[in-house]
């Protein structure tokens, strides 16, 4: 994972774009780097009030995928946004925002009141700095109210392109689902599904694949002791015709015992193997993970060689043009020697007396 920089990330939110895959992108990076959250979220508002008022949406965008998305591996985003969003809010208001701008961000409002993000007070005052003291404006309705589908979140505070907002009073509570078809700063776009939690395919941290790879490896299949107690049962358990041989109940009793074991090692054997089977498709799934975040890490690299390797050729050529320039300076080493003082300059007498 690409080391964190203050630098580092304003590039990121100078680069972001209303696009999905960019808002998804640079929230992944941000959470993965949650330990910096305090420095972030600074940053993030500094950007954001420096944003052209077109781009403060997309700001916000980010920002509530953050703290919805990083809630799993810690509340850190969600408190340190929560002291901040009061100014955010307040800066988007004064930009002169458009009134879908408005409507977007109520919508954010309304998801997060309903979902709990923030308590309801905090969310009013949040509401009164956008508006502005204005009624909220958040989507009617229509008709007969649809179960929320818990895994929305970016869709879910976009606006959707062929509708138009109503005032109603306060913030209430959607229940409608969200169509994906979306207007951004004019531009019709399909925005895919986010999830509340952890989303799919977000890639581990290098932590985490090692401790899943050192748990499999004490897993059932390498466990060689089972495997011969397994090997060494007595072929009397797993066969039919063994019951035609007993002579006596003891011996029943016996064989009886011998199964009953058999069973209990395999099936306690059988579920570390099925429990083997998950962590190994997990470990899969998260090397996939891992190594298409390491691939998109290693292009990163290769364009910033590609860039700071221009950069030095073209240092490298001022430094020969100095070198060259030095060259051309006289050499003060080769100037008569003057430590004795010039001589004086003739006094206007001595230029204007005339000697007979």
């Amino acid at each position: 994972m690409s080391s964190f920089t203050e630098t580092g990330l304003v590039k990121k939110l100078l680069d972001l774009n209303s696009s999905q895959q960019s808002i998804q992108t640079l929230s992944l990076w941000l959470i993965h780097h949650r330990k910096h959250h305090s420095i972030i979220v600074k940053t993030w508002l500094k950007e954001l009030a420096k944003a052209p008022a077109a781009k403060k949406l997309t700001f916000m965008y980010l920002a509530n995928d953050v703290i919805q998305n990083s809630k799993k591996k810690g509340p850190e985003f969600g408190r340190e946004f929560e002291h901040v969003l009061l100014k955010a809010f307040r800066y988007i208001a004064q930009s002169s925002p458009e009134p879908k701008t408005i409507n977007s961000l109520n919508r954010i409002l309304n998801i997060w009141g309903e979902r709990g993000v923030y308590e309801e007070p905090k969310i009013k005052e949040y509401s009164a700095a956008l508006n502005e003291g204005e009624t909220a404006r958040v989507e009617p309705v229509n008709g007969s109210e649809k179960k929320r589908k818990p895994e929305t979140v970016l869709s879910d505070v976009l606006t959707e392109s062929n509708k138009k907002a109503r005032p109603t009073v306060g913030i209430t509570v959607e229940k409608k689902a969200k169509s994906e078809v979306v207007e951004v700063n004019g531009k019709v776009e399909t925005h895919i599904t986010l999830s509340p939690h952890q989303p799919d395919g977000d890639p581990p941290e290098p932590e985490e694949l090692i401790k899943v790879i050192l748990e499999l490896e004490n897993s059932a299949s390498s466990d060689a002791v089972v495997r011969e107690r397994i090997a060494n049962l007595k072929p009397e358990v797993s066969e039919l015709a063994a019951i035609n041989k007993l002579e006596d109940k003891e011996a029943a009793i016996k064989l009886a015992t011998d199964v009953n074991d058999a069973i209990k090692i395999l099936n306690d054997y059988n579920a570390r193997l099925a429990t083997e089977m998950e962590d190994r498709k997990k470990l899969t799934t998260m090397l996939r993970d891992f190594q298409r975040e390491q691939q998109e890490l290693l292009l990163q690299a290769e364009n910033r060689l590609e860039e700071y390797q221009k950069k030095l050729t073209k240092i490298k050529e001022v430094q020969k043009e100095v070198r060259n320039h030095m060259n051309n300076l006289p050499d003060l080493t080769s100037l008569p020697d003057v430590t004795g003082g010039l001589a004086p300059l003739p006094s206007a007498g001595d230029l204007f007396n005339v000697h007979h």
